[in-house]
């Protein structure tokens, strides 16, 4: 259901789910063979049929936070193929994938600072209530998205609800949290 608030161009939207932060972008042609720096993704050492920068990787995953509430999972349906450093996995559990096989399985604690970030206070603002449509019932952990004049658009959570204000965290809902990934590789093909 899209609303637009009055006299401004900030256009909300009903989320029913937490909506994921988009990966960074990383190409493949980027990255020099064997660096592995903050925000990339290296090549390290591998071998043949390993899993490296501009593989295709088959896989199933899963992600669990450290006390092991599952978050996403496809292992009850098709495995998903991405390739490595184009940005399609954040980096953080790109790493982590390097250098295996298929038919390799793993499983990794990635920190949050190489998963979904960690908390950035200044990614925490406050909104007059007037910006907002009347008839948008505010709650709690409502994720609403927001876009700007320029047309980009982010994905915010309401976190506290005052009598003049409305507080929003634009950070990614799992900012912060470390995150259990477990993979099991079905088929890696080399760099075309």
């Amino acid at each position: 259901m899209n609303k637009a608030a009055t006299g401004d161009k900030l256009a909300l939207r009903d989320l029913d789910r937490q909506l994921p932060a988009p990966a960074p972008v990383l190409s493949p042609d980027a990255v020099e063979p064997g660096s592995v720096g903050a925000g990339s993704v290296g090549a390290g050492s591998v071998g043949v049929g390993s899993v490296g920068v501009g593989s295709k990787v088959t896989l199933h995953f899963a992600l669990k936070l450290a006390d092991q509430q599952l978050i996403d999972s496809n292992f009850d349906s098709s495995p998903a193929s991405l390739i490595i450093g184009s940005g399609d996995m954040l980096p953080g559990f790109e790493r982590v994938l390097l250098g295996k096989k298929a038919g390799d399985t793993i499983e990794a604690l990635i920190p949050a600072a190489e998963a979904f970030g960690v908390v950035n206070p200044d990614n925490q603002q406050r909104f007059p209530h007037f910006r907002f449509p009347p008839d948008l019932a505010l709650t709690e952990n409502l994720m609403i998205e927001f876009t700007d004049a320029g047309g980009y658009k982010q994905a915010g959570r309401v976190t506290s609800i005052g009598k003049q204000y409305v507080e929003i965290d634009f950070n990614h809902p799992l900012a912060g949290r470390d995150i259990v990934f477990t993979a099991t590789i079905h088929n890696v093909e080399p760099r075309s």
